[in-house]
């Protein structure tokens, strides 16, 4: 299992227990997730540490002085 932390601009948007998928996008050096549709934005990943699997449940959101964040995880065995 792999967790991955989303920051998640307003409250709500997810709940524990969801069920995610998430796109991949690339940058020269970085790859980024973000939940569909939109809802949540991950930092960014290196190269070699790429994410396999897209789908994903989200286990706890944390809110602190700068946001929410989203803690997801994802099953990369089978992917």
């Amino acid at each position: 299992m792999r967790e991955m932390i989303f920051k998640m601009e307003r409250e709500g948007l997810l709940k524990e227990g969801d069920e995610v998928t998430v796109t991949e996008g690339v940058l020269p050096s970085n790859y980024y997730y973000t939940i569909d549709p939109s809802l949540a934005m991950s930092g960014n990943v290196p190269l070699n540490q790429r994410m396999l699997a897209r789908k994903g449940k989200v286990v706890s959101i944390e809110q602190n002085e700068r946001g929410f964040y989203v803690h997801a995880v994802f099953d990369e065995t089978g992917a």
